[in-house]
Parts: structure tokens; C-alpha cells; sequence
């Protein structure tokens, strides 16, 4: 089959079927895993397609072709993390550039930019993107980069990608996206015009809490080239039983995602109505500041991410997020179980207080990762959790 009547399916019949064809020996229809670090070669100074598997390997250039198709770029690269995935991407620049990103970031990203990636001579400002303008304020003659999420973490923002794309871009920057949260069964950063598409594939593409993952996906085969001199000069690279877990997991991705989503928007529903909470942060809701750009950007659904805020103390908040029996508290996300955790003490306790308290991440903010558990139940482990938290403050 050839790329071009593969790029003519949809997105699910890809993500099925797009690097993963019938092993020819055996007509297996999934693929085995490959676990050889050496292949033998033609001859002396010829080269096969592989020959150490830090540089490539079948089962992870199966997986690469894979999210390659399903993101619209012209090829992935799969790394042993997110944050992998997220450095290889920071070391295209040099000591003395700076990298400009928006405020509602992961917590990872953050600590990566201010204390990696500053030793390393490059300097990181954090903006707000609500008002592209502060591109314009933000920008140096060493600027080289713009790193944006599709959805922002933990506050769920949804900034204008097409207009903060094209003004970097006038401005000669890289545009890299952290499409974690969004997937691209619901939004597609590179048809926006971004560079550079990262996911922390452990959470949505692999889906089942088993896969530590990050990719690269980019539109630009030069790009793509410099990224890959990067990954396999550094070496940090996914092994082949994650790259099948991976394979496995982005099969179902637009299932479950769309899933997640429709239970994701029931459960922020009632959560705004519930007399325990002060604010509910899900781009689904009218309520939510970015909710016009988010129909306009995000394909039907709003992603399975809430953020919400109680009225509180910090020890209320803490009450709450370790009484929810089906929620369980742990980092992370995206994946079938259902999670919830506390940013200013967990996923976002890299943040000095200040930043935290700039960010809008406050102690009362609590953030859900839902999962494909009945709405009902789900429901019902929320509102007995903040019932008893607000019988006990």
C-alpha cells in the first residue's frame, strides 16, 4: 500500500492500520517485537536499514510511521519520555538563544526550561496568551523558539494556535506544540503551520498506564534530520516493548478519547453546580474563557482534562483528592483509570510559589483525568468525597 492511498483513510482505519501490515514470514496480523540491539550488515562500511537499535529499530519505526500519519507530518521520532521527547526539541537551540513559552504549562516543561535548560545558556520567558502582543513585548534579537500547549495544563487554556503560529513565524521563530492533552484525533497542530509536534505519549497514545513514551512529530524533513542527529547522538530512545505498547494503545485512541470527552463534559456539569466548588475550568463548558476558540480548534470533542477549584482551604483540597475511592490520586493522565491530584503540591511542585501564584495554580486547585468508568459512578465518587470534605471543614 502506498503512502498515498494511506493518507485517503481516515483516522481510525491509520491508526490501525498504518505500520502495522501482516508479517510477511508468518502472516501474523500484528507485527512482532523486535528486541535486537545489532543487525548484522551487507558488508564492511555498507549499511542495512538498521544497524544498532539506538539509531532505529522495526518496532519503534513501525510506531513512528504510525503517529506520523495520525499527526499529518512527514515522520515522528519516539523517545524514552516526554520530557525526552521535550529536551531533544530545547537542544536544537544554542547557549545565548532564548525560548519564549506560555504561562499554563506542565510542570515538567518548566522546571526543564529553568533549570536545564538555563545552565545550558538559553533563556526562557513565560507569557500570557491570552494577548498575542506579549509575543511582541516578550521577543529578543536571540529569540528562537515559541513552545505552546494545545491545551493548556493544569488550567485548560485553549490559545489562538493559528495566530500565535503566524506571528512567530513572521518573527523567524520555531513554533513547538505540546499536543499531550488535545491528541490529534482532536486537534492537529502542523495543519495549523506549527514546526513541532511533542506528546508525552505514556498518557492518551499508549492510554492504559503501562507505556512510558514522549515523540517528536514534525512537517519538515531538514527538521526532522536535525532532530534525529539529536535523539540518537543522545541516545535517549524508546525501547521496542513500549514501542509496540505504544502501537498497541494509539489503535483505540479516538475511541477512548471521545469517550473520555463525553464523560469528562458530564462530569464538569455537575461539578459547576455543585455548592463545594467555586470555579470549573473544562473548555466544553460555556463558562470556560476559551470555549468559542475551543469548538472552532478541537474536532467535536473537548479533551478529558478538568480542572476545578473549591471552596477551601489547602487542607480541605488535600481531604478531598485522598477520599475519591474511583479517582485515584496519583500524577499522570489520560489513561483508562480515572485520576486526581493536587498541581501545587504534585504535578506543578516545581513552580517556585510565585510562579505558581502568577499562573493562577493556587492550593484549592484540584485536576481530573478522567476515565472510561461509568459517568455515574464517577459522579457520585466526586460528590461523596465533597460532601464529606465540607461535612469536616
Amino acid at each position: 500500500m502506498t503512502e498515498q492511498s494511506n493518507a485517503r483513510w481516515h483516522f481510525r482505519t491509520r491508526a490501525i492500520h498504518v505500520g502495522s501490515s501482516a508479517d510477511p514470514q508468518t502472516g501474523a496480523v500484528v507485527p512482532p517485537i523486535h528486541v535486537a540491539t545489532t543487525f548484522v550488515q551487507p558488508g564492511a562500511g555498507q549499511w542495512g536499514e538498521f544497524d544498532y537499535s539506538r539509531s532505529g529499530n522495526p518496532t519503534r519505526t513501525a510506531a513512528q510511521e504510525a503517529l506520523a500519519s495520525l499527526e499529518g507530518g512527514c515522520g515522528s521520532l519516539l523517545f524514552s519520555s516526554g520530557m525526552a521527547a521535550t529536551h531533544c526539541a530545547t537542544m536544537l537551540l544554542n547557549a545565548g538563544d532564548h525560548l519564549i513559552a506560555g504561562r499554563d504549562i506542565y510542570g515538567g516543561s518548566y522546571r526543564l526550561f529553568h533549570q536545564i535548560c538555563h545552565r545550558a545558556g538559553v533563556a526562557t520567558t513565560l507569557i500570557d496568551l491570552t494577548d498575542v502582543e506579549q509575543l511582541e513585548r516578550a521577543l529578543r534579537p536571540t529569540s528562537k523558539m515559541l513552545w505552546l500547549e494545545s491545551i493548556g495544563n493544569p488550567l485548560l487554556s485553549v490559545p489562538d494556535l493559528p495566530r500565535w503560529i503566524e506571528v512567530a513565524h513572521r518573527h523567524g521563530l520555531l513554533v513547538g506544540v505540546d499536543n499531550t492533552f488535545a491528541t490529534p484525533s482532536l486537534m492537529r497542530p502542523l495543519e495549523l503551520g506549527a514546526d513541532i509536534v511533542m506528546h508525552s505519549g505514556t498518557k492518551y497514545l499508549g492510554g492504559h498506564s503501562d507505556c512510558l513514551a514522549g515523540a517528536l512529530v514534525v512537517r519538515d524533513a531538514d527538521l526532522l534530520q536535525q532532530l534525529y542527529f539529536i535523539q540518537n547522538a543522545t541516545g535517549a530512545v524508546l525501547s521496542p516493548f513500549d514501542s509496540f505498547l505504544l502501537a498497541r494503545g494509539m489503535k483505540t485512541l479516538d475511541l477512548r478519547i471521545r469517550a473520555q470527552s463525553d464523560t469528562a463534559l458530564q462530569i464538569a456539569m455537575f461539578l459547576e453546580q455543585h455548592p463545594a466548588v467555586a470555579r470549573v475550568l473544562y473548555p466544553g463548558l460555556p463558562s470556560h474563557p476559551d470555549h468559542e476558540r475551543a469548538k472552532e480548534l478541537l474536532d467535536g470533542a473537548y479533551g478529558a482534562m478538568i480542572t476545578f477549584e473549591i471552596h477551601g482551604d489547602v487542607e480541605t483540597t488535600a481531604r478531598i483528592v485522598k477520599t475519591t475511592r474511583l479517582f485515584q490520586l496519583a500524577v499522570s493522565l489520560g489513561a483508562v483509570e480515572s485520576l486526581i491530584e493536587q498541581p501545587a503540591t504534585m504535578s506543578h511542585a516545581s513552580y517556585d510559589a510565585a510562579a505558581r501564584h502568577e499562573a493562577g495554580i493556587s492550593d484549592g486547585l484540584i485536576r481530573l483525568s478522567v476515565g472510561l468508568e461509568d459517568p455515574q459512578d464517577l459522579i457520585a465518587d466526586l460528590d461523596q468525597a465533597l460532601q464529606l470534605a465540607s461535612q469536616l471543614a
